[in-house]
């Protein structure tokens, strides 16, 4: 045990709390830790498992009678508190008046005191928008328009000021307003990419990727169906910066959902690689194409629907490259590829003229802000983006507000092809809707379960032992989505029952052994939340090898959980050849979750349902839930 966690651990000896808290404690607080809970017993609140009166016994204890109900540092902890609890939500900040209310009913007799408590200690902001003013006002009449209130807004200090930063960037870019191509010229070289290609792109996509030579930030909108459309868009894109020599740059959110990109683009490029890979840096045939024979269905779903050192990751950002098309490049010069964001941002600035980031809807105002920060002045940066998956798991909804804004431009790319199953089944789910989907391919299962345990017992049989015999799709492959994280079939249960079929141990480091899936949950070198890779070496730290071969040393063991099976939300912004999708009993089950799950998968996907009917019943009458954000007027504003 470390020095700073047994300092951590006697302070909590001494106010009555578990010894269990002291590293999450330490990860909370930082330098100075125990000094900071010692002087503030209510930071025991900055933990999640922690409770507005198990922080309140502790404080007792510790102070006596100095533990006052209307003590500064106990309305600030509290204020904070909800503040954290609405940025799991995903708002990003909440308005004076409801916050006030919401800290009212933790027993605070004076609201207002709690807010200011928390502005003095710096764990919370104010923040202020206006509403936009009465548009019918008619100045020809005289007189002076009515300035309304502004709405007052308070925030956690690093997320207000993220979306802040963000709104500040997206402005400066969105200043620049310069033309990367005029649409004479855009258009032709669009043509001329996709003839060099042998392929054709829709009309409308045409004139989405038009529109991104023409403005400066983007959102692109694709559906389900779209990854060929979407590769066929970024091999125009590029010939339209190495046209311009202004240089691409492709990121995706993870390093899985970068090779997923890659494969696609590979396709199109016709240097297609070995089909059960596809996802993982290789690639295949396209989902319902229909091109290569599928082996039968697995056996248990016959009944079911469907009949810092070490950071070479194998990435390039590319910044102020100019590659370009296969003419146009240089000779030598490989064709554009997508990396991970963590890896593009570790190669900052960025040179590019041309910034794309793929499934956009999975970063919140932190990254994003982080993001267009690198951009160079006068870059245009599109956001390509499912607008019907869920939003990020982060706080925010940056690609929705940035097109509700209308301060960004919003085009969309459609592939008139015809749907596989799996996006077909997606469709359908967009609309509320779960209906049986023909599979000849056997792209999408249903295995019904009647409890938990049994839906367990499927998903470990699916991923050790069904996919990879009936598909040809190995287990390193295949992603468990767990609907929740705890109870029988919950991520942290699926994990250990993965982990004892797959890669038996003791964990003996730090709970993981050599082999052992892992994922990430915090920013590194290299890497960034919610990647996934191998733990491949433990001597003098954790190297683990991301998707794709790339490896990474990791610093603090603490960013690794067990990856063998994740969370939706962990799992947005990734993209798996087989995804294994499970939704026990009593499952709040949303529709945008089910959407984003079932887009998770690039060439199959089994959809483990022991909800009794309550899947059906989450997507037809669970849709989005708003979330409270400030860059719509941010954007508006500025």
């Amino acid at each position: 045990m470390s020095e700073a966690i047994e300092q951590v651990s006697a302070v909590l000896d001494r106010m009555g709390a578990p010894r269990a808290l002291a590293p999450r404690l330490l990860a909370a607080l930082g330098a100075g830790a125990a000094e900071r809970l010692d002087a503030d017993p209510w930071l025991l609140l900055r933990l999640p498992q922690v409770t507005v009166e198990q922080a309140d016994f502790c404080a007792r204890k510790h102070l006596g009678e100095g533990a006052r109900p209307d003590d500064p540092r106990r309305l600030a902890a509290l204020t904070a508190h909800v503040l954290r609890m609405s940025e799991a939500r995903g708002h990003t900040a909440v308005e004076e008046r409801q916050l006030a209310t919401v800290v009212g009913r933790l027993g605070v007799a004076d609201p207002a005191a709690a807010l200011e408590a928390a502005v003095a200690e710096e764990s919370a902001v104010v923040l202020e928008s206006i509403d936009e003013g009465d548009e019918d006002f008619d100045f020809e009449e005289g007189g002076v328009p009515e300035l309304p209130d502004p709405d007052r807004f308070y925030a956690l200090p690093d997320v207000g000021h993220a979306e802040q930063r963000l709104g500040d960037q997206l402005l400066r870019l969105i200043g620049g307003n310069d033309p990367i191509m005029d649409l004479a010229t855009a258009t032709e070289t669009v043509d001329e990419a996709a003839e060099r290609g042998g392929f054709t792109v829709s009309e409308q996509t045409r004139d989405a990727l038009v529109t991104v030579a023409l403005r400066p930030v983007t959102v692109l909108r694709h559906g389900p169906g779209d990854a060929a459309e979407v590769a066929r868009a970024l091999v125009c894109m590029e010939a339209v910066a190495t046209d311009s020599q202004v240089g691409i740059v492709v990121a995706a959110p993870t390093a899985q959902a970068a090779a997923a990109v890659n494969a696609d683009l590979a396709r199109v490029r016709g240097t297609g690689g070995d089909p059960a890979s596809a996802g993982t840096g290789d690639t295949a045939a396209p989902e319902g194409t229909g091109e290569e024979e599928r082996p039968e269905a697995p056996p248990e779903a016959e009944d079911a629907q469907g009949t810092e050192e070490v950071q070479e990751t194998g990435e390039s950002p590319g910044t102020g490259d100019t590659r370009g098309s296969e003419s146009a490049r240089k000779p030598g010069t490989p064709p554009v590829r997508a990396v991970s964001l963590a890896g593009l941002l570790a190669g900052a600035p960025v040179e590019a003229g041309l910034v794309v980031l793929c499934e956009a809807m999975s970063v919140g105002v932190r990254r994003a802000a982080e993001l267009a920060s690198v951009c160079a002045d006068g870059a245009h940066l599109v956001l390509l983006a499912d607008p019907d998956q869920a939003p990020s798991a982060t706080p925010g909804q940056v690609v929705m507000d940035v097109a509700v804004s209308r301060t960004a431009h919003v085009a969309e790319l459609s592939d008139p092809a015809e749907p596989g199953p799996i996006a077909e089944l997606a469709a359908a789910v967009a609309g509320g809707e779960v209906p049986r989907v023909e599979a000849p391919g056997r792209e999408v299962v249903r295995v019904p379960a009647a409890s938990a345990e049994e839906a367990a017992h499927r998903v470990v049989q699916l991923v050790t032992d069904s996919i990879p015999r009936a598909l040809e799709i190995g287990a390193e492959h295949v992603q468990v989505v767990a609907a929740r994280g705890d109870g029988p079939a919950g991520a942290r249960a699926l994990n250990a029952a993965c982990k004892e079929r797959l890669n038996p141990g003791p964990g003996a480091h730090g709970g993981f052994d050599v082999g052992d899936r892992v994922l990430f949950t915090a920013d590194g070198p290299g890497y960034g939340p919610g990647d996934t890779g191998y733990l491949r070496e433990v001597d003098g730290g954790a190297v683990v090898e991301l998707t794709g071969g790339g490896r990474v040393r990791v610093a603090d063991p603490s960013a690794l959980r067990p990856g063998w099976a994740v969370t939706v939300a962990a799992a947005h912004g990734g993209r798996w050849p087989a995804v294994v999708a499970v939704f026990p009993p009593e499952v709040p089950v949303s529709r945008p979750q089910v959407y984003t799950t079932l887009t998770r998968a690039t060439r199959h996907v089994s959809l483990v349902d022991a909800t009794g009917g309550g899947l059906e019943t989450g997507v037809r009458e669970n849709a989005a839930k708003e979330r409270t954000t400030r860059l719509v007027g941010i954007l508006r504003e500025g």
